[in-house]
């Protein structure tokens, strides 16, 4: 086996193990504060990294988007980062990490970039308020390293939907309401773009949702409802028909919230459909090899509608 599969293959092994790796890199030391911020970003999303090419400026574009480069025949849209942060640093970006998910690829241009850690989703934790008000909710998860530096997982979603000022509010008008009223659908996801489609899509289904902010809190919330259940004498399934869930979560991702799901009698019957910004071909099959039913890639409010459709009904 070369020693690329071999790489492959020990990364699609992290799926159900908790683990993922993380890419580390910096935007250079903050000029007002004097700290220099180690930022990360899962491995999976990421496609290569290179010198900054030559960016092509564009008109009408928001101030933290750099421009468009060429990749491949193909035009890529460039964030700088820490100017969309807000941060003033000693240094300008000398880095581009080109990633790929939702279907797109786009480009976000850094400092320096460190080195590749492999940790358990359960080293990840949720940001405090304190953090997450002085970064504005762009932090999904925190660690911290052995040398004392801490770690923050950036919501991508949220820089994506900041920087392409798309308009989709047509998407979710167009959704037609679920036949079968009382549903519910449990959902978990770690990044706030993402909970508010989810509910979007609910409200305009007219189906119940029940949120968490990660698999952790998922699980432990159904198993309130299934303890709860129990005591009724009813079915789960009569409270929750579908759980909905992320891939990229602090504390539990959402492969080991499947397996778990999966592996307790109490919910069977109940389908899990993971809905993730991991879009490839072989993080589906990571997804099925856990037992997920139906994957849906984000952010497409009509295909998830009509999976949601057919397993609600």
């Amino acid at each position: 086996m070369s020693e690329l599969l071999r790489r492959i293959d020990a990364r699609t092994k992290l799926a159900g193990a908790n683990k993922l790796e993380i890419l580390l890199f910096t935007l250079g030391t903050d000029v007002n504060t004097g700290r220099k911020e180690t930022f990360g970003i899962n491995v999976f999303k990421v496609r290569e990294v290179m010198r900054i090419p030559e960016i092509t400026r564009a008109p009408d574009m928001p101030s933290a988007v750099e421009g468009m480069v060429s990749l491949r025949g193909n035009l890529v849209p460039v964030v700088d980062l820490a100017r969309y942060i807000g941060i003033s640093t000693d240094m300008p970006p000398s880095i581009m990490i080109v990633t790929e998910y939702n279907g797109h690829t786009q480009g976000f241009l850094v400092g320096e970039v460190d080195t590749i850690l492999r940790l358990d989703w359960s080293e990840m934790k949720v940001p405090p308020s304190m953090l997450t008000a002085r970064m504005g909710g762009l932090v999904t998860a925190v660690t911290e390293l052995k040398d004392g530096r801490l770690v923050m997982m950036l919501d991508v979603e949220k820089i994506l939907a900041d920087t392409s000022q798309i308009d989709d509010s047509h998407l979710f008008a167009s959704l037609v309401p679920l036949e079968k009223p009382d549903r519910t659908v449990f959902y978990a996801d770690d990044s706030s773009v993402a909970r508010n489609q989810i509910e979007r899509t609910l409200e305009a289904l007219h189906v119940k949702g029940i949120g968490a902010i990660n698999g952790r809190q998922a699980w432990e919330e159904l198993q309130k409802i299934a303890a709860q259940a129990d005591i009724a004498g009813r079915p789960v399934l009569d409270l929750v028909q579908v759980v909905l869930t992320d891939v990229e979560m602090p504390e539990m991702d959402g492969y080991v919230l499947t397996k778990n799901i999966k592996s307790d009698h109490r919910f069977a019957g109940i389908p899990v459909l993971m809905h993730s910004s991991l879009s490839s071909d072989a993080n589906r099959q990571l997804g099925m090899s856990v037992g997920v039913d139906e994957y849906v890639p984000k952010f497409e409010p009509h295909r998830l509608a009509e999976v949601l459709n057919r397993m609600l009904k």
